[in-house]
């Protein structure tokens, strides 16, 4: 029987030596030269050459090791050649499969010229399946050396991406280091400065089509990029509610780099699944932000208080603004057909406790525009005080007396943080003993199996929290830094005229309202202020 050969070469690194892309390395070259001495030596016929370069031997697509194979289905090869096992696989599934199954059953031999693998010696079956143990676990131990370097240029801020986020792009002089992209930056710049002026994610979305701004993959594309995304149409490509909300949220345009938010399932699996939260690699002031704290603060502010845009797709200034002094339930806002109102209708807002859970008797409404004008006096009031005071020190130092509660919030929630954190040890410390439990019989696998369903909810609440007291924590402190300094802020307005959602989220943290006053037949109006009430 004439043995028809199948020579297969595979080599995983880029050769330098390479004179273009399209030339094979000259590691490839001396494979080819050494199995075609090989057969030639044994009167062999060279059927094809397959040839796999810059490709990894584990269990991962290659070009040419699937023609190969679907040439030794078809019978056109009954001999594969290769320099030693691990040219062919390191993965020891793979060898399994073929090697000691299907190229037995379609009659085809395997020879390695270096290992001395021949799968026509029956003696030689176990040399095989441990060159194949080694390729395996050389693998898995190149595996991880690769996820610690990789987790080391995290820990050291170095951006680790195939691609940079936009608005940024890699320094051409360290692929490793992000620099702004000015133009991609700007269209950032507007998600923000849009969405903090009140409109929702569907109303930027919309104006960013209108303007014919390019989406970031089509950005990417435009530019150069080997970006792709297998799932979209790029003729159809436009902006979307769901990129404009993860925009407003990607702690990158701050200058803090999260990395490690996904990893493969294994050195043979590649596809990728989540990273639990702790496990992330989190570092800040590693780049130039795009988006400056002030700005950054404000937008997670309104992020966290899931406010609901209006039919125009603004976000109304009040939203999420008024609470009933009573019950402390958010104020709705409902429209109502009128004589006399604008276009026929007039805007109110009302107690949602009393309107629509019936638990609150705080049940008459306050007309929007009458709550404006006496917002918009408050604070030309509190601009009026603040040009006739002696020195900015003495406000400060009165708010600091009469209204600051921002070290007793913060004192409560490091003890609340560290009670959480204390809870986890037990909770972690109790399914150690009950998994005990379990294997000693003192309890049945059925009540493990319910206890543990109870640890693994109760361990997810205390990590949530903590998730929430961290990021409570963190606009606090942001939050009374900025009260060291309210210059700024009153040098931006002599006298408001009109209210806008900046003006409101700049000057006021909340507005309460209270009872009608049977005196003044009014209701009472309390305001927290961001800025402190200044006497």
């Amino acid at each position: 029987m004439i043995e028809k050969v199948g020579v297969y070469c595979r080599l995983s690194n880029e050769d330098k030596d390479k004179k273009n892309k399209d030339d094979d390395s000259d590691s490839i070259q001396n494979q080819k030269s050494m199995l075609l001495k090989y057969a030639i030596s044994n009167d062999w016929e060279v059927i094809d050459i397959y040839s796999d370069d810059d490709y990894s031997g584990a269990g991962v697509y290659r070009p040419d090791f699937e023609r190969l194979i679907s040439d030794c289905e078809a019978g056109r090869i009954n001999l594969v050649l290769c320099k030693n096992q691990s040219r062919f696989s390191r993965d020891m599934e793979v060898i399994e499969k073929y090697l000691h199954n299907k190229f037995i059953e379609w009659g085809v031999r395997f020879i390695s010229i270096v290992d001395n693998a021949d799968t026509s010696v029956k003696g030689n079956k176990k040399t095989r399946q441990i060159n194949g143990l080694t390729n395996e676990w050389y693998l898995e131990d190149l595996s991880e050396e690769i996820k610690k370097v990789l987790r080391n240029k995290r820990k050291d801020g170095l951006f680790i991406g195939s691609f940079a986020p936009y608005g940024y792009m890699k320094n051409p002089e360290n692929k490793h280091e992000l620099v702004i992209d000015e133009i991609a930056a700007s269209v950032v710049r507007k998600i923000f400065e849009l969405y903090k002026s009140g409109l929702g994610y569907y109303r930027i979305a919309k104006l960013l089509n209108e303007e014919k701004i390019l989406t970031p993959s089509l950005y990417k594309k435009e530019n150069g990029s080997k970006f792709v995304c297998c799932n979209l149409d790029y003729s159809k490509s436009e902006w979307s509610v769901d990129t404009v909300y993860k925009i407003l949220r990607n702690q990158t345009y701050i200058g803090t780099l999260i990395q490690g938010k996904r990893t493969t399932i294994s050195h043979k699996n590649h596809k990728t699944k989540l990273v639990d939260k702790e496990k992330w690699s989190v570092k800040e002031n590693t780049h130039e932000p795009i988006i400056n704290n002030d700005t950054w603060v404000a937008v997670q502010q309104r992020l966290r208080k899931n406010e609901s845009p209006t039919r125009t797709g603004e976000i109304h200034f009040f939203s999420q603004k008024i609470y009933c002094e009573e019950c402390k339930s958010v104020f709705s806002r409902n429209v109502y057909r009128v004589k006399g109102g604008p276009n026929g209708k007039r805007a109110y807002m009302q107690c949602k406790g009393a309107k629509k859970y019936r638990r609150c008797n705080n049940r008459s409404s306050i007309r929007i525009d009458v709550l404006e004008n006496a917002i918009i006096n408050e604070i030309n009031l509190q601009i009026k005080k603040y040009y006739k005071k002696d020195s900015l020190e003495n406000q400060y130092q009165s708010y600091i007396k009469t209204n600051n509660k921002y070290p007793d919030r913060v004192g409560a929630l490091e003890v609340e943080k560290q009670k959480n954190i204390q809870k986890i040890t037990e909770q972690n410390n109790y399914y150690r003993n009950l998994y005990e439990d379990k294997i000693k019989q003192i309890i049945s696998e059925s009540e493990f199996v319910t206890l543990r369903e109870l640890y693994i909810k109760e361990l997810s609440d205390n990590k949530m929290r903590i998730e929430k007291i961290e990021e409570e924590l963190k606009l606090l402190n942001t939050k009374n830094e900025k009260k060291d300094n309210i210059t700024s802020l009153f040098n931006k307005y002599k006298k408001i005229n009109s209210l806008n959602k900046i003006i409101v989220d700049e000057f006021i943290d909340k507005i309460y309202i209270g009872k009608l006053n049977k005196e003044t037949k009014e209701k009472d109006i309390i305001i927290e202020w961001n800025i402190g009430e200044l006497i």
